[in-house]
């Protein structure tokens, strides 16, 4: 099967409908794949989203940029890490966004995103984004207010004044030439659950845990409003949302995939064929190798 068939119940491209609870995250569109048939299909997907990836890098037209936002423990990492593993690193470039350092808190909250938007030819991965700007700190006020912004700017209306904001940036974008895929991986409180007890249980995963995942899950119901809330008001034709079940990360994948895939297929990519002059250019390069 195609991957890209996979795509289009979770692709969300106008939200004001849009309800997390409509998307159950342990849904697998039907699919009951065991380990090695999930991995050959992915496997066939990554082969596919290289030759599409070396063609977007060839033409140079392009630029691709996919985001990703998630719960902790989500998977985020992992697909990053399968999904583009055959694809070539001089196309792709991937950024996680942490804490924002005390320079990127003297400019304007998308800064630091911009600074590092892909150029044509190659796939740019946002693990986190500027969304950030519209969750943690929308469940956290506190971060905000030690933000230094002007006052008069920060009321009741910042949130749908950021969402119309990142819009307009997010349309520009795509009228560059930039493609712009975003997942929120959905995963479900129980799996999150889960999984930090098996960071726990595990002393070679130990490093991943941070007991301040486990605080975070107290504000489990603030986070999917604020989700809710940024889908509804940011899922646009030009940049929709991809709200992917993320309680089996091969199913996962297999969507991020997909999507990509999709994404790419519709640009109908193809490496540039020689004009005349480059031709000339060639045949005579053949002409002198062949002299010496």
């Amino acid at each position: 099967m195609k991957l890209e068939r996979l795509v289009k119940p979770y692709r969300i491209t106008r939200g004001d409908k849009f309800r997390l609870k409509d998307i159950d995250p342990g849904d697998t569109g039907g699919l009951d794949l065991d380990r090695d048939a999930a991995t050959a299909l992915l496997r066939a997907g990554t082969d596919r989203l290289a030759e599409l990836q070396d063609r977007l890098y060839a033409q140079n037209r392009w630029a691709v940029l996919v985001i990703f936002q998630a719960m902790e423990a989500a998977g985020k990492d992992s697909a990053i890490k399968h999904v583009m593993s055959g694809v070539n690193p001089q196309g792709c470039q991937v950024h996680s966004f942490k804490v924002p350092s005390t320079e990127e808190l003297n400019h304007d909250f998308m800064w630091r995103a911009l600074c590092r938007l892909p150029t044509r030819g190659v796939i740019g991965i946002f693990n986190r984004s500027y969304y950030e700007e519209t969750l943690v700190v929308r469940v956290h006020p506190e971060i905000l207010a030690k933000q230094p912004l002007p006052e008069s700017l920060v009321g009741k209306n910042i949130w749908s004044e950021r969402f119309q904001d990142i819009n307009a940036i997010e349309r520009y974008l795509a009228r560059n030439g930039v493609v712009i895929c975003k997942f929120f991986l959905h995963l479900s409180r129980a799996e999150q659950k889960k999984r930090f007890l098996e960071r726990l249980n595990k002393p070679e995963k130990h490093w991943k845990f941070s007991a301040n995942d486990v605080a975070e899950r107290q504000h489990w119901a603030d986070y999917m409003t604020a989700y809710e809330d940024m889908i509804r008001n940011t899922a646009t034709p030009e940049a929709p949302w991809h709200v992917v079940p993320a309680d089996n990360k091969w199913f996962t994948r297999l969507v991020v995939a997909g999507t990509i895939i999709s994404r790419l297929e519709a640009l109908e990519l193809a490496i540039p064929m020689p004009g005349p002059e480059k031709q000339k250019e060639l045949k005579a390069a053949r002409l002198a190798l062949q002299r010496t």
